[in-house]
């Protein structure tokens, strides 16, 4: 008879984890585990990986939710390998061979697929991928041999390098704006060198300001206790480094926080972080205009308290 369950207490967590997603996982089942392991009450993630790639996966978790569109289009960066000569029906190495072509390529001809694919470009979206058509997903299409038309995307390729590591592999490295698939992308350039490619993995490096250092695995999580989990997190205000910055004093940041406008001395910005000055905390964000501070999405009073009490309980601890 199997032992009865132990349910999980749940609690308030807000921050952002560094995840370097393990292979084999899908980001969901990245992010569950690791809101397991904190307990926590709510989270998300910003973006998905493939089961089959590995990398930087920053998970939100709490106030930290309300802000991950910010890195779902940020630009990121990845590393793959690509098999040349070998096309599959999955642009990977999960999927049948459908076709083989020999292998001839040049050092001109690497340096002609860089120029090529640096810059915007054109992608089409591959079967295999999470976009959905009519509420379902393109890869249960894929899975049931049927092909659906897709529009081409507009994407960029920010930077790109494309090297030999031996007679039938590529190294591709490429920081590309949201949106970019990398599994079209070493299909692509295998194609534009005449013999076809699949990648056989696929690492991301990079997204927005994140890098694979500042990450943590989840083998390395799940031997820490509580305490070592929560100082692993990222404050949720990580998520907006680049924006400008602006901090109210007590009475606007109150009336800010329901919502109203604020007028100051503020030139024109798209993206603020607004901080309260006392006590120091993150109240949200917002765009100025015509000495205007406009709110976006912000926390709550609840939310802030929470984060501030976390804080103090940290620097009382030992």
């Amino acid at each position: 008879m199997n032992a009865p369950r132990t349910r999980v207490q749940r609690r308030p967590v807000h921050g952002v984890l560094l995840l370097d997603k393990p292979l084999g996982l899908s980001s969901n089942q990245a992010l569950q585990k690791a809101k397991w392991l904190l307990r926590a009450e709510k989270a998300g993630h910003t973006g998905t990986l493939d089961p089959l790639a590995t990398g930087v996966l920053p998970l939100c978790f709490g106030a930290a939710t309300k802000f991950s569109q910010l890195h779902l289009d940020a630009d990121k960066t990845y590393e793959a390998t690509a098999r040349l000569g070998i096309k599959t029906a999955t642009g990977d190495a999960e999927g049948e061979v459908i076709a083989e072509r020999p292998v001839q390529v040049t050092p001109e001809d690497l340096a002609r697929v860089e120029a090529q694919f640096t810059g915007p470009i054109r992608q089409v979206p591959p079967m295999h991928s999470a976009l959905k058509k009519d509420g379902k997903a393109l890869y249960e299409y894929a899975r049931e041999g049927i092909e659906i038309e897709r529009a081409p995307r507009d994407v960029v390729i920010h930077k790109l390098s494309v090297r030999r590591t031996d007679d039938v592999s590529l190294r591709i490295v490429a920081t590309v704006s949201k949106g970019t698939y990398i599994r079209t992308l070493g299909e692509d350039i295998g194609e534009a060198l005449g013999c076809g490619a699949h990648l056989t993995s696929l690492r991301r490096t990079a997204t927005g300001g994140f890098g694979e250092a500042q990450c943590v695995t989840l083998e390395a999580l799940e031997a820490m206790d509580e305490d070592e989990r929560l100082a692993r997190l990222l404050p949720a205000e990580s998520l907006v480094d680049g924006h400008s910055r602006v901090t109210l004093g007590n009475e606007d940041a109150a009336r800010f926080l329901s919502g109203l406008r604020r007028r100051g001395d503020w030139a024109d910005a798209g993206q603020v972080a607004v901080f309260g000055a006392e006590p120091p905390a993150f109240l949200g964000t917002a765009h100025i205009t015509a000495n205007e501070l406009i709110p976006g999405r912000l926390l709550n009073p609840i939310e802030i308290q929470q984060i501030l009490l976390n804080a103090q309980q940290s620097e009382a601890t030992p």
